[in-house]
């Protein structure tokens, strides 16, 4: 790995993606259905391929009350980078390991919802919960696909759908992550795409190691297409300050789709 010594991981992430002048495009990346197949089989498990790893990222969606559509986002990218900003994650922590062979690789995501005793019991699990306005999400410590514990991977990924919301105020010092709106995607989907988007940006702003409650917090929106499109004008003039998310169309959208993009600034 490429990784100096004491360096925070992200580290890895940004020099693949480049800062400044220096921006480039991390390639598209995979994520929603549970899948690990073709080329990426695991080895050891009958397969002739690399190692497939991924970041559970656990919604918490109880039946009644259901928790708002954007807070739960805003939850899922807070806690998919905050786990990687954890001092535990970087160089000599407990989770450095893991954590780095997955940056190093693609920072696939899988987006599961859990309630009641399946919420609780994940909380076990080594990871990062973030609450906002009365939603959770858990962002749990990376691994290989096949080999997610039981607890992870008796969790349901799709099937629960939340209805779009009114969201408020943004809160002050928060980064900003706008969802495409011009692409339908499921929460699960949208909060692996909002969790790559906090991750890029993290490293190409070089956010520093934090404790999860120290972690700058990621306002998620729907812009109106106009703006949209005004966001994507300045991405392709090579604005430094935008970081984007191409995804690699394995599930609901089309290959090459930029599904989010994010910025330190409204």
């Amino acid at each position: 790995m490429s990784e100096v010594a004491g360096d925070p991981v992200l580290r890895l992430l940004a020099e693949r993606y480049g800062t400044g002048a220096h921006r480039r495009d991390v390639p598209p990346e995979p994520d929603g259905a549970d899948r690990a197949d073709g080329a990426e089989r695991v080895a050891g498990a009958g397969g002739s391929g690399r190692v497939v790893r991924a970041m559970p990222v656990v919604l918490r969606i109880e039946r009644d009350p259901l928790p708002g559509r954007t807070p739960l986002l805003e939850a899922a990218a807070t806690a998919a980078v905050a786990l990687c900003l954890d001092p535990r994650a970087q160089s000599g922590g407990e989770w450095h390991e893991a954590v780095a062979a997955w940056i190093d690789g693609r920072i696939r995501k899988i987006a599961r919802r859990a309630r009641g005793a399946h919420w609780q019991a994940v909380q076990e699990l080594p990871g990062v919960t973030i609450a906002v306005a009365g939603a959770e999400a858990r962002a749990l410590l990376p691994g290989p696909v096949d080999e997610a514990p039981r607890t992870v991977a008796r969790l349901q990924i799709g099937g629960t759908e939340l209805a779009s919301d009114s969201p408020g105020a943004v809160v002050a010092g928060a980064a900003r992550v706008w969802l495409n709106p011009r692409v339908e995607m499921s929460v699960g989907k949208a909060a692996a795409q909002v969790g790559h988007a906090s991750m890029l940006l993290g490293a190409a702003r070089g956010w520093p190691v934090a404790e999860p409650q120290d972690v700058p917090r990621c306002a998620v929106r729907t812009p109106a297409p106009d703006a949209w499109d005004r966001l994507c004008a300045e991405l392709a003039a090579g604005d430094s300050d935008l970081v984007a998310v191409r995804d690699a169309g394995f599930t609901e959208v089309e290959p090459g789709t930029v599904t989010c993009i994010a910025a330190e600034r409204e």
